[in-house]
């Protein structure tokens, strides 16, 4: 099952593309991936549905090599970290629960 269908089938259609640019940036390394959560991170923190999806695709992302590939589990497990603590730190009211629903 892709990322896409397990999304659609718990109810959340996917409104970016953080998933394909990771899946892209995976392929050229632990700086792209790097990288690529700077761009995103910097672009969108203040957007709460795009800053919600994107803890999503991180979250997935340390599954998807949690067994086969430490060192991007790790690097996207301190990524997540980072995202979900400002999410957490900055939503506030309706923005803070749809953060919470959508990834819970």
């Amino acid at each position: 099952m892709t990322f896409r269908e397990f999304m659609q089938e718990n109810g959340y259609e996917l409104q970016t593309t953080f998933w394909n640019d990771f899946s892209i940036a995976d392929r050229f390394g632990l700086s792209a991936v790097q990288d690529t959560f700077n761009r995103a991170f910097e672009e969108w923190k203040e957007n709460y549905k795009y800053l919600t999806e994107l803890v999503l695709v991180l979250n997935h992302k340390v599954w998807q090599y949690h067994e086969k590939r430490s060192d991007y589990a790790t690097l996207y497990n301190t990524l997540y970290i980072q995202a979900d603590q400002y999410a957490a730190e900055n939503l506030k009211d309706e923005e803070l629960s749809y953060f919470y629903d959508v990834t819970d």
